[in-house]
């Protein structure tokens, strides 16, 4: 009687270990690409804050906050590239340097948690605003920007967001 053999062979093994190498060649691009994207949503967030206190504020008052406001939080330690070289590459929040920027206080905007970007706010005239998050989300030294154009055609106030191109970081 022949003893059965159980088991798999080498071809067998090298067959599943392709598999999955090429699985993980289409998976992990894909994979890094989302998270990307997902820290991109930050900046169009907070962007949008921005711009619908700015919009509450021309209600008021007919005009936008005036005034420019200071590019908020610092770099760690004064560097370069966005927020690279802080805790988990972010900048550390500092809600008490937003409160104390006069701009910023009038917007009644600040972040109260670690953030991919920095935020500032320009406005010269009382009918158009300016209002940019930049940012360099894989520290290459590749820094993008998203812009937030306000204006006030007619008494009526309006936001636009530009996005950095596709691919641009």
């Amino acid at each position: 009687m022949k003893k059965l053999q159980r088991g798999f062979t080498l071809i067998e093994l090298m067959i599943v270990v392709a598999i999955i190498g090429i699985l993980a060649a289409v998976a992990i691009p894909a994979f890094m690409d989302y998270v990307k994207r997902s820290k991109k949503t930050e900046a169009s967030l907070q962007l949008n804050k921005i711009g619908k206190n700015a919009k509450r504020a021309y209600s008021e008052a007919s005009s936008y906050p005036q005034g420019a406001a200071t590019a908020l939080p610092a770099k760690p330690g004064g560097g370069t590239g966005g927020c690279c070289g802080g805790p988990n590459n972010h900048c550390a929040a500092d809600s008490q340097a937003f409160a104390t920027e006069a701009t910023w206080k009038l917007l009644d905007f600040q972040i109260d948690e670690p953030t991919l970007f920095m935020y500032d706010y320009s406005a010269t005239a009382s009918a158009v605003f300016v209002a940019h998050a930049v940012g360099d989300l894989d520290c290459d030294g590749t820094e993008i920007t998203y812009t937030l154009d306000g204006t006030a055609a007619n008494g009526n106030p309006a936001v636009v967001l530009t996005e950095p191109p596709p691919n641009s970081d």
